[in-house]
């Protein structure tokens, strides 16, 4: 799109005016940047002309302008400086990364609770699972007689438990048997590798055990299942009230609907490198994000892993600053996950 330099300067203006304030930004304003130096009247005239070419919008009549969606992407493209990190605002994100937990899935919550809080939108994690996933470990843990908690570790660093009840005791032999059954001929195992075969052959082994060995495999595989499809985490979804855009909630129950439903957060985009992706209203397929941007970057997990996390709001935001942010913190996640930090214990 050919546009001459004071239009740009005018487009980037009124963007960055209607970003700070909400409201439609008329000529007078936009006369009143001293580095424009340029007439209400010939503003008001390049301003009629950035609407013809689609970038701006008259939300009605005796108004001033706002960005359209296309004057968005124009000015993400061709006008948008690169936002350089305060130092305070680098001290807050270090210190936001320094993640003091184990599991990867609580690291990956514990993020995006710490990205909305940094950008002030409700942000998303989407954690995609490896092919294939085994158990590492099992614990079996007596409670009180037939009731036992099961812990099983991934290959991954995923740690879960679970309450089991028998009908039934069980003496200590048995259950030592069977915890050492357990680590010995189902650890490193796919869910294809658990067979009919295999549990036949633990049945003879542990005998009145069983029951409670058969307990403990359909929760591992309940794990492994879950950990192969993508982990989803969401944070901050009232932050979208605390925008004008949001206040009426009959247009913010839409959106809200979406960004609850964990399958919908599947199937935001997905970029295929580190770099930061900006979605701009229409560009982002589903109906209820039409009105809405996603900021996405991707972040290494180890292990052939990757994760995505992203920002949703109104197309009224800084995305220099936004996008920013996002990269530095995406960047943080893939030293502290994929390069083998100490809380995961991961290698790259």
């Amino acid at each position: 799109m050919n546009i001459s330099e004071r239009k740009k300067r005018i487009l980037r203006a009124v963007i960055e005016d209607y970003i700070a304030t909400a409201e439609p930004v008329g000529s007078k304003t936009i006369s009143k940047h001293a580095e424009l130096n340029i007439s209400p009247a010939t503003i008001r005239n390049e301003m009629a002309d950035l609407e013809a070419m689609g970038l701006l919008e008259q939300p009605y009549t005796s108004a001033g302008r706002i960005p359209s969606p296309g004057g968005y992407r124009f000015y993400v493209n061709e006008l948008m400086e690169q936002h350089r990190l305060s130092l305070q605002e680098t001290e807050h994100l270090n210190a936001a990364l320094r993640l003091k937990t184990q599991e990867l899935d609580r690291v990956i919550t514990e993020a995006t609770r710490v990205i909305s809080k940094l950008t002030k939108y409700p942000s998303y994690a989407i954690s995609a699972g490896p092919s294939h996933v085994t158990i590492r470990r099992f614990d079996l843990l007596q409670v009180e007689q037939q009731t036992f908690i099961v812990v099983v570790m991934t290959d991954t660093n995923i740690v879960k438990n679970k309450l089991l009840r028998l009908p039934a005791d069980l003496s200590e032999t048995q259950i030592h048997l069977l915890n050492r059954l357990l680590n010995t001929s189902f650890t490193g195992l796919t869910l294809e590798e658990i067979t009919p075969d295999l549990m036949e052959m633990a049945k003879q082994a542990v005998g009145e055990a069983y029951a409670l060995l058969t307990m403990v495999i359909a929760f591992a595989t309940e794990v492994m299942r879950e950990q192969e499809t993508y982990a989803v985490h969401v944070s901050g979804l009232a932050r979208l009230l605390e925008y004008p855009e949001y206040r009426d909630l009959e247009r913010a129950q839409p959106l809200l609907a979406y960004l609850s439903e964990e399958s919908a957060l599947s199937a935001l985009p997905k970029p295929d490198d580190s770099d930061v992706k900006i979605y701009i209203g229409p560009e982002n397929v589903e109906g209820a994000l039409q009105d809405t941007s996603v900021v996405v970057a991707s972040y290494d997990i180890g292990e052939n892993m990757r994760g995505l996390i992203g920002i949703v709001g109104p197309t009224r935001m800084d995305y220099a600053k936004i996008a920013a942010r996002l990269y530095y913190f995406a960047d943080g996640l893939t030293k502290l996950l994929g390069s083998g930090g100490d809380q995961t214990k991961r290698k790259k």
